[in-house]
Order: structure tokens, then sequence, then C-alpha cells
């Protein structure tokens, strides 16, 4: 409530420039990495996030849709892969033609005070990706305010080019007052990205006025978040873009 429609207005024309689909639950199907697919093409979204095994797929389904990029996820969802498995998840990621990275850093050590392996371990990845923007993702549903600061220092000292507050599987949700402490701690050093617990417009909206630059979204909450905005712009809402008519035997 309380956003003007100036503000939507805009919003209705933007807003796919803010959003990172996601589909990286464990269980995620097929037909829902199709429903992704279909939302990025349709809203002209900045990025889709696959789990690895559907990256390829991805890539491939949006070779002729060039304003959405593909980014690799890396250490999913634990983060507590040894830097070597790191180091080669994401160069098979940047082989398939990922232009982002998002990894999750190794909670466990920056919890357990060990920082300079949680900088060595942002630190490798970065300098794979070689130019590469990488989303460096603190966990924040297990960690306290002092670690969230201390974690979104250590991986901005590394190189990373966002702080991520989540992988979408913490047991809390991201909230507007994580955007402002990780915004306080890091000032203009770095963009942010929210993912998790980010279901409605408004929620978004409040959190972008915090200083998050990009959010990462659930196939589901983004179709309704994204509808929502056009809408409120008085925009017709889009007929989705289908996806391949090939086969699954041939997609897959």
């Amino acid at each position: 409530m309380g956003h003007t429609d100036s503000n939507t207005i805009k919003l209705g024309a933007d807003i796919g420039r803010w959003v990172d689909v996601s589909a990286v639950r464990t269980n995620v199907t097929h037909a829902e990495v199709d429903l992704l697919l279909a939302i990025v093409k349709t809203y002209h979204c900045i990025c889709a996030s696959p789990m690895p095994y559907m990256t390829e797929y991805v890539i491939q389904q949006l070779t002729h849709t060039p304003d959405t990029v593909v980014t690799g996820v890396v250490g999913f969802p634990s983060g507590a892969d040894t830097v070597s498995m790191k180091v080669h998840t994401a160069r098979e990621m940047l082989q398939m033609g990922c232009l982002e990275l998002d990894m999750v850093i190794n909670v466990g050590a920056l919890k357990s005070g060990d920082i300079q392996r949680v900088q060595q371990d942002v630190q490798a990845v970065v300098n794979t990706a070689n130019g590469v923007p990488v989303k460096a993702i603190l966990e924040i549903a297990y960690l306290t305010d002092d670690e969230i600061r201390r974690g979104s220092e250590l991986v901005v000292s590394a190189g990373a080019a966002f702080v991520k507050t989540g992988t979408g599987w913490g047991p809390k949700p991201t909230t507007v007052d994580t955007i402002r402490l990780i915004r306080s701690t890091i000032g203009n050093a770095a963009q942010i990205k929210a993912a998790g617990g980010i279901r409605d417009l408004d929620t978004l909206l409040d959190m972008r006025a915090a200083g998050c630059d990009r959010f990462g979204i659930g196939v589901r909450s983004a179709l309704t978040i994204l509808e929502d905005a056009y809408t409120r712009a008085g925009l017709t809402v889009p007929e989705l873009v289908t996806s391949s008519d090939l086969s699954v035997d041939d997609r897959y």
C-alpha cells in the first residue's frame, strides 16, 4: 500500500530488468523450467536461474533472447563444498555460456569465525569468473546481524559484484530490514540481490526503496508479481510466450 501511480507506471516497463526468475528447488520439474522460460521471454527479465543439470537446456532455449542472461548456481544449497568443487562448477557453468554466477558462501566457516576460508572461497570463484559477475549468497536465515555485516564486508572485499541474501531454501525470508542492514554496511561498493520470501509486489517495491537492485523470485511468485506490476501500471498483461514445440524427449 502507498505506492504511487507514477511509480507503478514506470515500474510496468522496468520491472523485468530487476527480476531473476529462479527454478532452483529440489523438486523443480521440467514443466516449471519451461514456465520460467516463458516468463523471462514474455517480461524481458534480466536473468534466468536454473539448477545445474538444466542450465544448458535453458541457455539453448534463450539463444534468441539476448536481453536475458542465464546464471550458473555454485555450491547450492549449503555452500559447504570444497573450494576446488566450487571452482570446477563455476568453470563448467561458464563453459556452458552462463553470464553470471550465484554462489553460496561457506556459511559454516563464517559462523565459526574462519574468515580467511570464507574470503578465499569467494575469491577463488571470482578469479575463475574472470569478470563475469558473481553474486555471493550469505544465507541470512542462519546468520546474526553481526554475521550478516561481516559476511557482506568479506564477499565485497573478495570481489563479488552482488551481496545476495539467500538461496530461497532457508527457514526465514529476507526482509526490508535485511536489505537496509546490508546497504548500510557496504554502501555503494556492490549491488544487492534479495532472494527468499518475495511473494508480492509491495514487498519488492519496499526492498527496492531500501536499496535492493535485483530480486531472485521463484516462477509462481514471479509471474504473480509481474502481472500485478503490469495491471497497476495500466498495461495489458501479456500472454506468455510458449517454449519450444519440440517433444519432451527432444528437449531434455
